[in-house]
């Protein structure tokens, strides 16, 4: 194995094993972190741990020049910091001599749930477009997953058939593999079963819920191009997606009436910050409902 590969090697067994990461963020850390290596030419932890801000700088220049916006840069500046702290652990230098760098200025975007109608009809035509009839089934129960007991589309394929039959509410395992208790609704435990009934391949109780074609775990891919299709014919923004169905289960609730707490228990956030976005969201809820529906003089 080269020096370059070994690093990486290191690197992603640091984050999956290490510190617990989810595989999307360990293959987001590690590609970041290859880009940097090679751009520099360096196959030693020292070389790492000697780069300075302006060394830092001059790389993000560079992928900022490829059409890197400011979310994505700053997204690849925090990555970078991480894997050159883990290098300098690795050759023995201080933390004290850590380059220092600005991240750009991100402005927050208010996530865009989609209505019930909406996501209702999402699952629908998700499952009426499938090729096969349990492939639909199955599609239709993730989604209604998504949006019934809001989870995170990694949390919803990572269940295994250890969960049926399904009761009032299922133990997932969120980000750094914490753990919180979720609702389940009658029509998402309907959805489950109907898929779980269809399904021809054996489920035992710890090979994965949701299944592939071909007796796989489900990739996430597969689900996103299908819920992209739906969204097509439906007529609905880019913003439907898996995840919005996430979004709407929070501002829905929280338009209901729940509290902020509550709200972050479910959605499994590590902070109460991450949650009261939702209140934004609400907000402009209301006021889009304000504007089309409120009667008013010509």
């Amino acid at each position: 194995m080269t020096g370059r590969a070994a690093l990486l090697e290191a690197w992603h067994d640091h984050l999956a094993h290490g510190r617990r990461r989810s595989p999307h963020t360990v293959r987001a850390y590690v590609a970041t972190a290859a880009r940097l290596i090679a751009a520099r030419g360096v196959d030693r932890w020292e070389a790492l741990a000697a780069l300075d801000a302006g060394a830092l700088r001059q790389h993000l220049a560079a992928r900022r020049a490829e059409g890197l916006t400011n979310a994505s840069a700053a997204r690849e500046l925090s990555a970078l910091k991480a894997f050159l702290a883990f290098a300098r652990t690795r050759a023995g230098v201080p933390e004290a001599l850590a380059p220092r760098l600005r991240a750009p200025r991100v402005k927050k975007g208010i996530p865009r749930p989609v209505t019930p109608d909406e996501a209702v009809h999402l699952a629908a035509t998700v499952h009426e477009d499938a090729t096969e009839e349990w492939i639909g089934a199955r599609d239709r129960a993730v989604l209604l997953l998504l949006y019934g007991s809001g989870l995170r589309i990694a949390e919803a394929l990572s269940l295994t058939a250890a969960v049926l039959p399904l009761g009032e509410t299922i133990v997932v395992t969120g980000k750094g593999s914490k753990q919180r208790m979720v609702p389940v609704l009658p029509l998402v435990r309907a959805a489950v079963a109907d898929y779980v009934a269809r399904c021809p391949w054996p489920l035992p109780p710890e090979g994965p819920l949701f299944r592939g074609a071909r007796g796989g775990p489900l990739s996430p891919g597969l689900v996103q191009r299908a819920v992209a299709r739906a969204r097509m014919a439906l007529g609905l923004p880019a913003s439907a997606t898996p995840h919005a169905l996430r979004h709407s289960f929070a501002t829905h609730l929280l338009g209901a009436g729940a509290d902020l707490r509550s709200l972050q228990e479910l959605l499994g956030h590590a902070s109460l910050g991450s949650t009261q976005i939702y209140t934004k969201v609400d907000a402009a809820t209301l006021l889009d409902v304000y504007r089309h529906a409120h009667p008013r003089e010509a």
